[in-house]
């Protein structure tokens, strides 16, 4: 269980263990946190993202949300619309209240039910569901997330969703939520945590080799790592949008290969606070949470649909 120290965020999930897919919610403050998005991956999912450009009317938004299930998990951010128009949140238009909620999705069909997704309900109950306080691992959008799919999915290790937070003696906070979901491995100090596992010899092969060996890859457009930045930092949307490129260099520093043709990899920031920050300092610490979110993905997957994970090699 982790919880959130970072004011006025909350975040909730919802799963099916079955169908191995789930959703995670991360709602802001109620009048909304100044936002932004960075799209580095070529095959992304994603709804809402043209808003967050700097030169667009929308300044805040209500909610992100990252979903399993591909394209049809992008059903589940009009759940999380519909909890929080009943709540009241979102921008008054007229007499209609329409709150602004930015998702991304990732490719979990291959690894259970492909007929399961994240649909309007499952993202009504995550919205539902948001506290300081939540499960990481094997839930939420990290519930059907892999690792390793390089040489093809039967190689993959099982990985999950991992959260970091970083904290100044100012009282700024920085938060990093992340579903790893990577064709590449996940590595710490050069160390490979998960990737391609051989269940035939029982042991790990290196993909950051592999690339340099020239690999043949044959698991197009099913991977993609996504994620959330949230801080209490008074930002503009500018800034929001270059914590989001400077977050991404938490990705390279935890994921091998990362950013490729079949990856969507996507980061949202929502800042939510009236802490003065430097935009390189907050990019910073976005960037060192978001690489130790990313190794407590694989730290804390558990074995589903009988696929190795970190746990599994550290006690043999």
């Amino acid at each position: 269980m982790k919880k959130i120290n970072v004011p006025g965020f909350r975040i909730g999930t919802k799963e099916d263990k079955k169908g191995m897919t789930g959703v995670t919610v991360i709602l802001g403050p109620s009048d909304g946190a100044t936002a932004g998005v960075d799209v580095r991956g070529y095959a992304p999912g994603t709804r809402e993202t043209d808003l967050l450009k700097s030169e667009k009317t929308v300044q805040k938004i209500h909610a992100v949300v990252l979903s399993g299930g591909s394209a049809f998990g992008l059903e589940a951010s009009s759940g999380c619309m519909k909890y929080l128009a009943e709540q009241k949140i979102g921008f008054a238009v007229g007499t209609a209240i329409v709150p602004i909620v930015c998702s991304a999705v990732l490719f979990d069909l291959m690894i259970g039910d492909s007929s399961v997704y994240p649909d309007l309900n499952m993202g009504y109950e995550a919205a539902k569901n948001a506290s300081t306080e939540f499960e990481t691992g094997c839930a939420g959008a990290g519930t059907g997330a892999t690792v390793g799919k390089l040489l093809g999915f039967d190689k993959c290790m099982k990985s999950g969703a991992g959260y970091h937070e970083l904290h100044l003696k100012n009282g700024l906070c920085v938060g990093a939520y992340v579903a790893v979901n990577a064709c590449g491995e996940v590595f710490e100090k050069e160390k490979t945590l998960a990737g391609i596992f051989d269940y035939e010899k029982g042991e790990m092969l290196s993909s950051h080799e592999l690339m340099l060996q020239g690999v043949e890859r044959n698991l197009s457009g099913a991977n993609t790592t996504i994620g959330c930045i949230i801080t209490n930092a008074k930002l503009s949307k500018t800034e929001c949008n270059m914590i989001c490129g400077m977050a991404h260099d938490g990705y390279a520093g935890a994921i091998r290969p990362v950013h490729t043709t079949m990856d969507g990899d996507t980061i949202f920031a929502m800042a939510g606070g009236d802490i003065p920050a430097p935009v390189d300092t907050v990019g910073y610490m976005a960037k060192e949470a978001m690489r130790i979110a990313i190794i407590d993905a694989v730290k804390e997957a558990e074995s589903m649909s009988g696929l190795k994970t970190y746990r599994d090699l550290k006690q043999q």
